[in-house]
């Protein structure tokens, strides 16, 4: 089994779009971005575009909890939850 590093090493405030994907505060343009794992802050519904291109919504995310899934975009249209932290 592979060996997973489960802290982040860098952090952004998320601002929900849905034309434009999360910056990469790593990259060096901060348009390259291979996922990352998101904090919600504010429970609501969520849709996200994942790393693999797959647009799904998730329902009713509570507050302070982590969402496990390698995203890409936070869309605007559909999303009701706020105070989101995308970590790498």
């Amino acid at each position: 089994m592979a060996y997973q590093k489960l802290q982040a090493s860098r952090a952004a405030a998320v601002v929900p779009s849905d034309t434009v994907n999360i910056p990469n505060p790593s990259s060096p343009d901060g348009i390259a971005n291979n996922g990352n794992v998101l904090y919600i802050g504010t429970a609501g519904t969520l849709k996200v575009r994942t790393a693999g291109g797959d647009d799904i919504t998730f329902v009713t995310v509570n507050a302070g909890s982590f969402l496990p899934i390698q995203v890409v975009r936070v869309f605007a249209t559909g999303t009701t939850a706020s105070n989101i932290i995308a970590l790498w």
